[in-house]
């Protein structure tokens, strides 16, 4: 990815993206190449309308705005998708107003601290775990096992996936 300008992303010999490094990390047009360029969480949500510029889907119960040039699908069922790095750790109740994406009511099931980062893993309430990476920037205490928290992220980092694909179609397997 540091040294192209251009990348083609194959899945047993086809190519499933084509485009700049960039774009296909950040706007992946399908569940492999999302996560054989890195993690992704990818969650199941329903398509509620899908005109103007923004796809509105339903994250059970939350309500989500995807613009339309990283929607890859505009009816139906499909995969939310935001990188574990785009995500921000919120407690409960706290509201920041800003405008961001919000997926309520997680617990947080492991903590690792990686030096410049640490990598939360947060139960939903939908027996789903997702993974989110933060800064060890020091703004606030790092947050505890078994703490409650929300997760919020801006919607431009938002990306969705047709809920036909596999969703751990190109992820590491451990074998």
């Amino acid at each position: 990815m540091t040294m192209a300008d251009t990348i083609a992303v194959m899945n047993a010999g086809v190519i499933e993206q084509q485009g700049d490094p960039t774009t296909l990390y950040d706007n992946p047009a399908t569940t492999f190449v999302s996560n054989f360029l890195g993690q992704s969480n990818l969650v199941r949500v329903t398509v509620q309308q899908g005109g103007g510029d923004d796809v509105l889907v339903d994250a059970y119960g939350s309500r989500i705005g995807v613009h339309r040039s990283r929607a890859h699908c505009d009816h139906g069922d499909g995969w939310l998708g935001v990188r574990p790095e785009k995500v921000a750790l919120v407690p409960t109740g706290q509201d920041t107003h800003d405008g961001s994406n919000v997926l309520p009511g997680g617990r947080i099931t492991d903590v690792s601290y990686i030096g410049v980062s640490t990598q939360y893993l947060v139960a939903m309430p939908w027996d789903q775990e997702l993974t989110v990476f933060e800064q060890n920037t020091g703004v606030r205490a790092p947050l505890r096992h078994g703490d409650q928290v929300d997760l919020h992220w801006r919607p431009e980092h938002s990306f969705l996936l047709d809920a036909s694909q596999d969703a751990s179609a190109g992820a590491e397997v451990d074998e």
